[in-house]
């Protein structure tokens, strides 16, 4: 007889992991990939182009933690305003190494936020300046206020700006950062004074004409560029790149659809400009921040290795706590 399978909603997941657990996870994947010990093939991507979404399929196994699975996630924008649900919508399936069978299935959405702030929050840690004190953020989405806490868990954040184009969503957001996350927040009228004075300014945004303006940024700034996730999109206009040192999370990805993806196909930019992925900074292979002056950008599309470490942590948190459904196998 295999092992029972368990199944976790959102709520479940929700009582499995902090965010400071998470944190250490992601930097463990982030090593691991940097320690080339992972399998992770390039997401795929199905798109549902008349109802404005698309469908993104991610496996991914860490070789030295025996932790396999796959991520399915949705991103549909079109969903808060006209359903009520979230723009990502994520089921995570984890399956054991030796043999094959499946072990959990789990709500993914929550892990995917607080994965995705984790990663902004590894590269605040080691590419953004000791005394970053000021952060930007530009999007109020359901990510953002993970977007937060991550960040306040590895900067000393005096104060925030929040801008959104729906000027309620970043009202609610400020107001959810002082009550939950203790943070001096506000929201301000344009993005370009949620950037302009920032030390950090993280982007969650699902536009495709960039919203960051090059005369914006500063020496020294340090930028999460988190809302490119398909081909076409662009959160910052390109001149900003060719002035910074670029960090990415995975180069097929990236390349494809992540922050440079434009730049890259206008020939603006070309692989040489790429500094680094974020793994081979956490895994000491190359340094992260080496000047105060330095502008320093982090493209983040998403790894399943972030998922699937995550996943697989809160999956052992419910075996031993007892957490969700538990049926029989699926295979005896």
């Amino acid at each position: 007889m295999g092992k029972k399978f368990r199944m976790l909603n959102m709520a479940e997941v929700e009582r499995t992991l902090s965010m400071s657990d998470v944190l250490g996870l992601v930097e463990k994947a982030f090593e691991e990939r940097g320690r080339k010990r992972v399998q992770m093939p390039p997401k795929s991507y199905l798109f549902f182009s008349k109802f404005s979404g698309d469908l993104r399929i991610m496996p991914a196994y860490l070789e030295e933690m025996d932790e396999a699975g796959v991520k399915l996630v949705n991103v549909h924008p079109n969903n808060p305003s006209k359903y009520n649900l979230p723009t990502v919508l994520a089921t995570i399936v984890l399956f054991d190494p030796e043999t094959g069978v499946p072990i959990s299935i789990m709500d993914g959405t929550r892990i995917t936020a607080m994965r995705t702030a984790a990663a902004s929050g590894i590269a605040v840690k080691y590419l953004a300046r000791k005394d970053a004190k000021v952060l930007g953020m530009l999007g109020a989405g359901y990510q953002c206020l993970f977007q937060l806490e991550a960040v306040s868990e590895v900067m000393k954040i005096e104060s925030v700006k929040i801008f959104d184009v729906i000027e309620k969503k970043a009202e609610n957001l400020a107001v959810m950062a002082r009550k939950k996350l203790g943070l001096n927040a506000r929201n301000v009228a344009t993005a370009e004074e949620a950037v302009r004075g920032s030390d950090v300014v993280v982007t969650v945004t699902p536009t495709r004409t960039p919203i960051v303006q090059g005369e914006w940024v500063a020496k020294g700034m340090h930028i999460n560029a988190i809302g490119a996730d398909a081909p076409g999109k662009e959160e910052l206009e390109a001149g900003i790149l060719n002035r910074a040192k670029i960090v990415i999370d995975d180069w097929e990805q990236a390349s494809h659809s992540g922050e440079i993806n434009v730049p890259l196909c206008k020939k603006i930019i070309t692989r040489a400009n790429i500094y680094a992925e974020i793994g081979e900074i956490v895994a000491g292979a190359k340094p992260g921040r080496v000047s105060e002056d330095e502008i320093t950008v982090f493209d983040s599309t998403g790894l399943a290795i972030q998922d699937v470490i995550t996943a697989w942590r809160a999956y052992e948190v419910a075996e031993e706590k007892g957490i969700g459904q538990e049926i029989e196998p699926l295979y005896c």
